[in-house]
Formats: structure tokens, C-alpha cells, sequence
């Protein structure tokens, strides 16, 4: 990684019922918030943007008060999540033969008496990169790209477990990687959203891998985990071994299907159903009180109010929310790694916040669950203390600390598709 500080760096969270925009500066020490907005969002669905226009309006109203806090009018560049059913994630490999600084592979059958006398080249970034790009030569979904191609490991010389291989001496290395696509169009409408607020997009991640670098600990990912990030319209999962990345999935399930319920079961408005989940709901009816009661706004007259059992409420969410953690469960144990994350899940997201999340989680799935907050930033970090900023706070990280790879590029990620490849082959004959 680059020295990066004294850069401003900007992330734009687009939520299915929230748009964060976060302002940090890098320093010495890490990373300080300097600025914070958030706007009610408009026009997306199951983390997809479905209406330019209105998430780009939510985009611009979080930016000016992140701007306003900040001391800034000036943002031109911005880091944004991407999430949804469309986006995929592969396990896959690739192999090179090392060219080292002199340019040339060297061969691989040598001579004992060669062998004492002739130094095999060292690994440069020009290896790794040509055997990462090796690794997404594999089919994928015509209408997709590639996102993110994150190492595993790498295999020089068939010795395993390299983390870095950049200054080793080997002659063919081989890369275990996880690839994550999404769709071309999903990727597109999130950049004209961002450019229409006259913006440029340097970087598009992925919002699980996002959360996981501000709410996982470098001995979590080593001993192995599995991220949960419930928002309102999606939950995502990444599942994390040996320190690296080895199962994503988008769930298209979230918190809006709870306060759907709230609402059909109170007979309350949608806005109503959200505010009262917020501040009174609880997911365990166990872990409600007998005698709680909390105020719900009445049918026919919403200057009236009503009185309801906190404990009645909780019946109303808790079969809801063990539907999603069971949903869960069942991808974790499809994944193959539910007995290699003893670190067990870290729920984050908006819905997490709900009391008794964690302990509902664990019960269902029979495994640790506990709740994940933002940390590792200074400046505002008492403000974002809150799994709901995860993701925003995540995109900073994430850029501030971007591993060897390249960000993610609309004209590179496109050539890279099945369709890009196939036209640029086109083009060529033509």
C-alpha cells in the first residue's frame, strides 16, 4: 500500500432505505471521520437502484450535510458500495511461469549441475498480476464483470500458504483466488447515479467485503468467520478462512421484511412500522419482560395511541428474523466452512441493532453470534459507532488499505465479461 496520508478519502453507502455518505482524512495514526450525511433513499430495491433520479437526490441531499459537517464543497471522487441478488462469488486458480526484472521465464528442467549455478528469477508485481488475470480466464454469467479478484494464496514452486510472493525466487506461480462479479447494468446505473450528482466513481466493492474491513479483526478472518450484514433490503455473507476470503452470497432478504410485518400486524404505516422496530423491537419474545408495554399509533386515528405488549410485538418479529438467520445458516453450511469459522458469525447492519439479535442468531444457528461495530477510525468515531455505518466506514478502510489489486474500472471490468471479451474479438475481425 501507498503512502496515502493526508488524503481525503469519500464513501457513499446506497441503501435500499438509507444513502450514507462518510468524509475521512488518513493520518499517521490511520483514518479520521470528518464528516457525516445521511438521507432517506428512493428508488432502490433489494440493494438495486430501480430510479436514477431519486437515489441520485438521495446521493446529493447525504453529501452537502457530510460536506456542511466536514468544512468541504469540493468532493469530485467517491468510493461506492455495490450489492444485490445479481452479484456472484467463485472460487478459482490461475498459473504463470515467473519473468522476474529480466523478462524472460526461466525454464524448469534443470540439471543438477545448473542448478548451482543459475539463479531463478524473483517475483515481481508484473508476475502476480499476470497470474491473477490468469485466474479469471473461466466463463461467467454473459451480463456480468468482474468486481473484485482477491488472493487467497499463493503456490510457488508447489510450496503452499504464501501470502505475498513479490521478492521470492521461484519459477512458476500459481494463485488461489475469490472472484465476486455483479451485473453490468447494476454496475452502470450505480455509476450514472453517482455521475449525475457530478461525481466520479474510483472505486465499486463489494459492501460485504466493505463491512468486513471495518468490523472484523485481522485474528477473526485468520481463525475463520462468517460476516452477516443484514440491511433493510438485502443480506449479504462473507465467509473468511485462513485470512482470506473463500464464500460471498447476497440474501434478497433484509429488515424492510420485518417492518412489512410490523405493519400488516399493527395495521400501521410502513414509516410508523420502521420507527417503532427501531426503538422497541426485540427479537426474542424470552428477552421481553411480561409487564413491558410500548405505544403504537392507532388504526383509524394517528393523533390517538394505543397500548401493546412489548412481549406481543416481539412475536411479531422474532419468526421473521429466525427465517433470515435460518436462510443464513443453510448457505453457511452449502459453503462447506461451517466447522472452519470457530470465531463463529458477526452480525452487523441496520436490523442488528434490534435487541436480542445475536442471541436469536446464535439459537438458531447454534453457533457465536455477536454484534459488529465500526472500529479502527479516529475524528467523529463516537458518531458512527454503529453497525449501521459499517459498510461506509468499511469503504474507506477498504481503499485506504487496498490490497495488490486493481480498483475496480468500468472499461476494464466490461473488456473483462464474457459479452466485452467476445465483442473486443469481434472488433478485431471486423
Amino acid at each position: 500500500m501507498t503512502d496515502k496520508t493526508g488524503e481525503i478519502l469519500v464513501s457513499v453507502d446506497i441503501g435500499t432505505s438509507k444513502t450514507c455518505v462518510l468524509i475521512g482524512e488518513v493520518t499517521e495514526e490511520g483514518l479520521d471521520i470528518l464528516g457525516c450525511g445521511t438521507a432517506p433513499t428512493k428508488g432502490v430495491q433489494k440493494g438495486v437502484i430501480t430510479n436514477k433520479d431519486s437515489a441520485a437526490q438521495a446521493v446529493s441531499r447525504a453529501l452537502e450535510v457530510a460536506e456542511a459537517m466536514a468544512g468541504f464543497d469540493s468532493i469530485s471522487n467517491v468510493i461506492v458500495n455495490i450489492t444485490g441478488n445479481h452479484i456472484q462469488g467463485i472460487n478459482s486458480s490461475g498459473v504463470a511461469p515467473v519473468y522476474g526484472d529480466e523478462g524472460v521465464a526461466r525454464k524448469t528442467n534443470w540439471n543438477t549441475s545448473e542448478v548451482a549455478s543459475i539463479k531463478t528469477p524473483e517475483i515481481n508485481r508484473d508476475d502476480v498480476t499476470r497470474v491473477l488475470e490468469s485466474a479469471k480466464a473461466r466463463k461467467i454469467q454473459p451480463d456480468h464483470e468482474f468486481l473484485h479478484v482477491l488472493p487467497q494464496e499463493y503456490i510457488l514452486d508447489d510450496q503452499p500458504g504464501i501470502r505475498s510472493p513479490i521478492g521470492m525466487n521461484g519459477v512458476r506461480l500459481e494463485a488461489k483466488v475469490h472472484i465476486i462479479t455483479g451485473a453490468i447494468s447494476s454496475a452502470n446505473n450505480i455509476i450514472e447515479c453517482i455521475n449525475r450528482c457530478h461525481l466520479n466513481v474510483d472505486d465499486l466493492v463489494y459492501s460485504a467485503l466493505a463491512s468486513s474491513a471495518a468490523v472484523l479483526s485481522d485474528d477473526e478472518k485468520e481463525i475463520g468467520c462468517a460476516l452477516v450484514d443484514i440491511g433493510s433490503g438485502t443480506t449479504d455473507i462473507a465467509i473468511w478462512h485462513k485470512g482470506a476470503l473463500v464464500h460471498t452470497h447476497v440474501l434478497g432478504v433484509g429488515g424492510n421484511h420485518l417492518t412489512s410485518d410490523i405493519a400488516k400486524g399493527l395495521q400501521i404505516s410502513i414509516e410508523e412500522a420502521e420507527t417503532l422496530k427501531i426503538n422497541d423491537g426485540c427479537a426474542m419474545t424470552s428477552a421481553v419482560g411480561a409487564d413491558e408495554i410500548i405505544q403504537v399509533p392507532s388504526p383509524g386515528d394517528r393523533r390517538e395511541t394505543r397500548k401493546i405488549s412489548r412481549q406481543g410485538f416481539a412475536e411479531i418479529i422474532e419468526p421473521r428474523l429466525e427465517e433470515i438467520f435460518l436462510m443464513v445458516n443453510r448457505e453457511i453450511e452449502k459453503s462447506g466452512y461451517k466447522d472452519k469459522i470457530p470465531a463463529g458469525i458477526i452480525l452487523t447492519g441496520g436490523t442488528s441493532i434490534m435487541d436480542a439479535a445475536p442471541e436469536l442468531g446464535a439459537q438458531t444457528m447454534n453457533m457465536p453470534v455477536h454484534r459488529g461495530i465500526p472500529c479502527n477510525v479516529g475524528g467523529m468515531s463516537d458518531c458512527i459507532a454503529d453497525p449501521r455505518y459499517a459498510t461506509a466506514v468499511g469503504l474507506l478502510l477498504y481503499e485506504m488499505n487496498r490490497p495488490d489489486v486493481s480498483p475496480y474500472n468500468p472499461q476494464e471490468a466490461q473488456k473483462s465479461s464474457w459479452i466485452g471479451r467476445i465483442v473486443t474479438w469481434l472488433k478485431q475481425i471486423i
